[in-house]
């Protein structure tokens, strides 16, 4: 495998993955504090260990659909590219848990948030963060990202589903215990 150099400075993408990431992380740090820990940590490794997973199955041979920042070999860059991934686990989670969302809202709010992704991956390769080869299109994208979330959502629901019902069970508004 011949290695591609798309760039050797120290520009546009690496600020966008930086920038991603800490906006991410920031904003998970100044909002209130919602779930445990343990909720907190699966929904933050979730989007990174996603990130890691796809990324590499489409990376390498025999696909090697794109390339991932300045070379199409494994830089130090490419580590942090995943931790921008971490951030939209959680928010994906945190608006779902918000807006108590179930059935057909749900659905809905899948695509929205494939529609985000989407977005993002496209300025991410406008910015020379990604560059697609051997006929992938940023298209192609939307359904792996349609599965993904219903994946995380499925998990994050089976993993943490009694701690849902003992927070509805204890819910002071309704008085029930």
């Amino acid at each position: 495998m011949e290695n591609i150099v798309y760039d050797n400075q120290f520009n546009g993408n690496e600020w966008f993955v930086i920038a991603v990431g800490v906006i991410g992380f920031a904003s998970i740090c100044l909002f209130p504090k919602r779930y445990s820990p343990l909720q907190t940590t699966f929904n933050i490794l979730i989007g990174i260990a996603f990130g890691l997973v796809f990324d590499h199955t489409l990376k390498i041979p025999p696909l090697e659909l794109y390339d991932l920042g300045d070379q199409s070999k494994y830089q130090l860059m490419d580590i942090f590219s995943y931790m921008m991934y971490a951030p939209f686990g959680y928010w994906f989670i945190y608006g779902y848990e918000q807006m108590r969302m179930f059935r057909i809202k749900m659905i809905g709010y899948i695509l929205i948030w494939a529609i985000i992704a989407v977005g993002l991956e496209w300025l991410g390769a406008q910015i020379g963060v990604y560059h697609y080869k051997h006929g992938y299109k940023l298209i192609y994208s939307f359904p792996i990202y349609l599965f993904l979330m219903s994946l995380h959502l499925f998990l994050y629901r089976m993993a943490f589903a009694q701690d849902r019902r003992q927070y509805n069970s204890s819910c002071p508004v309704c008085n029930k215990k």
